[in-house]
């Protein structure tokens, strides 16, 4: 009878990891063919489990099976004050053979992690059913989504009652405005998001810096002569947020939207989405990605309806409460 042995992970364990890693995003892209084919090559995922070893404070467990490593999770502290005493599992950050034995690597690697006092703990899992179910039973619970979905392959029809146009410094003062609905909204239910609140004198002055920079790509939507919402569009390659084997090739980013609220119910979230796609589809990329909270019920609705598809779920679990 085979026995499963968990022990830390070691350096050693990377090229094994690495093929796990591999096979599992081979398995991804089947469902979701726009993330980077890159990563089914084993010395290309053993680039992105090697820089998680590398990082500071990282540590982790596998799992082996006679000589065979057969799962492995490997995590790191961000050193952001935004994320509470925190522990991540990034992308490249775990893989197993058996989804149910993510739960005993968890197990072995968080002992770890509560010692240090990293009880806010963080995991990118793919849109994988049987291994969201295993770090559901675990206590994470969803928290943000990662999307793509590719361009629009014929122009898209204008909204009816809306304009939409590319911002100009006209527009700084509106977009400073619009700037603090996107936070505000998050800060209150059933968000709760605990990001810092930008001042207004603040956004104005990152406007009137911004504002000219070919790198991003603003628009804003009109109602009946006045600007009522925003959004940014860019290369994902701005992105910290989307990176490795989460960050498709040659993709835009709608990078923000915001609606002011008493604007809001005329589909104005919507058009100036698809401003972002066409915009996207005219600068040459061949896919979009965006992502939102899970528990924001404007974005978790809207850009589904889009046509974003999830690959990515951002999983979170506070320990001692």
């Amino acid at each position: 009878m085979s026995r499963h042995v968990i022990r830390p992970f070691e350096e050693a364990d990377l090229p094994a990891a690495a093929g796990l890693l591999a096979e599992r995003h081979k398995e991804h892209r089947k469902r979701h063919p726009l993330l980077p084919a890159d990563y089914e090559d084993e010395q290309l995922a053993l680039v992105e489990v090697t820089a998680l070893w590398e990082s500071e404070s990282a540590s982790g467990a596998v799992m082996t099976e006679g000589l065979e490593l057969t799962g492995y999770v490997l995590g790191a502290p961000k050193p952001s004050p935004v994320w509470g005493p925190n522990v991540w599992v990034e992308s490249a950050g775990h893989a197993v053979r058996e989804p149910e034995h993510i739960r005993d690597l968890y197990a072995a690697a968080a002992t770890k992690w509560v010692d240090d006092g990293r009880t806010a703990q963080y995991v990118l899992v793919p849109d994988d059913a049987e291994l969201i179910d295993a770090w559901f039973c675990l206590g994470f619970g969803s928290q943000h989504a990662h999307a793509v979905r590719p361009v629009p392959d014929a122009p898209l029809a204008p909204h009816p009652d809306l304009g939409v146009r590319r911002a100009s410094r006209d527009d700084i003062a509106v977009l400073a405005e619009l700037d603090l609905v996107l936070p505000r909204h998050q800060g209150q239910s059933p968000v709760f998001s605990s990001g810092e609140m930008p001042t207004l004198e603040e956004a104005l002055a990152d406007w009137e810096e911004s504002i000219d920079d070919q790198d991003y790509a603003t628009f804003v939507a009109e109602y009946d002569g006045r600007v009522i919402g925003s959004a940014v569009g860019c290369s994902l390659e701005k992105s910290s947020a989307h990176s490795g084997l989460a960050r498709p090739d040659n993709a835009g980013f709608l990078g923000f939207a915001a609606v002011l609220s008493e604007a809001r119910g005329r589909g104005a979230g919507r058009a100036l989405g698809e401003a972002v796609l066409q915009w996207s589809a005219d600068t040459g990329y061949t896919s979009v990605v965006t992502d939102w909270r899970v528990t924001n019920l404007l974005s978790s609705r809207t850009w589904p309806r889009l046509g974003f598809r999830q690959t990515f779920h951002r999983l979170h679990r506070l320990i001692g409460h």
